[in-house]
């Protein structure tokens, strides 16, 4: 995946950004930031996924002449990157955005060239309709004779359910770049292998992919990385699961962070989370826009999605009567530990705020 991504015209590694100060108000020894506020020309990285995802897709299908039109649901990011992916391969885009998604980021998609439809609902009946326009559109090729122009819809979502599984699993391979990127730039830092992860959590693709790469002993030597999923506390699925054992549904409502309002764990991604994090937390969208604010200042941009992970470990960290001790050991933390925060987008991938 990282030869694949390496190969295309607009990569180069993000930049992994160390924070002294941060460091200091945790106590620990470094902490690093992953900044995606520019990934593939995009302000976020959900293009490494639909990137290879869509390379798969079109390898399959190089032979049969067909042309391809991409369809997905998106509480922004996701869909802009695979409008921007499709207009690079010049075919059509068609994406469902749920209610809450500001008319910023709409308006980004649609300059993309992707056809935009607003769902009067949250993500997950966005996702319903997306998955049910592709459906009709197979439907409807069956019975259409003389129509060889027309396009076949070809579904690309995030997020997984029984019978729909390939394609998330490629968009969470696409993901793996971006955790070999941190590898190699730690090293080249001359710090520790990561003590701590925290990572943003919306249907958990990307903590899937975060809990495949340090669970890997293959790839990873000594002690092994602990894992924080943070999420809004008004979509915290994966925190709701994990407390009660099983996938759970959680209502969403509206929150800045608004790529992690997500109701439903993609069911390929549960079992993964449920048996490789170390710990879930839920933050506020006054703890995610007060980070966000921190690392701009400190000369990181970050959106409220992004800045989860500071306000999670924060959360995490600095709560308890012992100042946090308790979880610090849980998660087997000491002084001398490196804490990478992932910032999954720049703060021009969220007008809201």
């Amino acid at each position: 995946m990282r030869r694949f991504h390496a190969g295309l015209p607009a990569y180069s590694p993000t930049p992994l950004t160390e924070l002294p100060a941060l460091a200091d108000e945790f106590g620990v020894g470094r902490v690093f930031v992953k900044d995606e506020s520019e990934r593939l020309g995009l302000p976020a990285f959900k293009a490494l996924g639909v990137s290879w995802a869509v390379h798969r897709i079109m390898e399959e299908r190089a032979d049969d002449g067909t042309p391809l039109r991409f369809v997905t649901a998106t509480d922004g990011n996701h869909g802009r990157a695979l409008a921007r992916v499709a207009w690079l391969l010049g075919r059509s885009a068609h994406v469902f955005v749920p209610d809450g998604v500001h008319p910023a980021a709409v308006a980004a998609i649609e300059a993309e060239g992707a056809e935009v439809t607003r769902v009067a609902g949250p993500y997950d009946e966005a996702v319903r309709r997306a998955a049910a326009a592709v459906d009709a559109t197979a439907s409807d090729a069956g019975t259409r004779t003389g129509d060889a122009d027309a396009p076949t819809a070809v579904l690309v979502q995030d997020s997984a359910w029984p019978g729909y599984e390939r394609v998330p699993a490629w968009i969470v391979e696409g993901y793996s770049t971006l955790f070999a990127e941190v590898d190699d730039q730690l090293r080249a830092a001359g710090a520790a292998p990561p003590g701590l992860v925290a990572v943003p959590v919306g249907v958990g693709s990307l903590a899937q992919a975060a809990v495949t790469h340090h669970r890997d002993r293959t790839r990873t030597a000594g002690p092994a990385a602990s894992l924080l999923a943070v999420e809004p506390e008004g979509a915290a699925c994966v925190l709701a699961s994990l407390t009660a054992g099983r996938p759970t549904v959680v209502d969403t409502g509206s929150t800045v962070m608004a790529g992690l309002n997500c109701g439903t764990p993609s069911s390929t991604a549960w079992p993964v989370l449920r048996d490789g994090l170390d710990a879930a937390v839920a933050v506020t969208d006054a703890e995610s826009v007060r980070a966000a604010r921190q690392l701009a200042a400190l000369g990181v941009s970050s959106g409220p999605c992004g800045a989860a992970s500071l306000a999670g470990v924060r959360a995490a960290l600095g709560a308890g009567r012992d100042g946090g001790g308790e979880r610090r050991a849980a998660l087997g933390l000491d002084r001398d530990a490196t804490v990478v925060l992932l910032s999954t987008e720049g703060s021009e991938a969220n007008p809201a705020t």
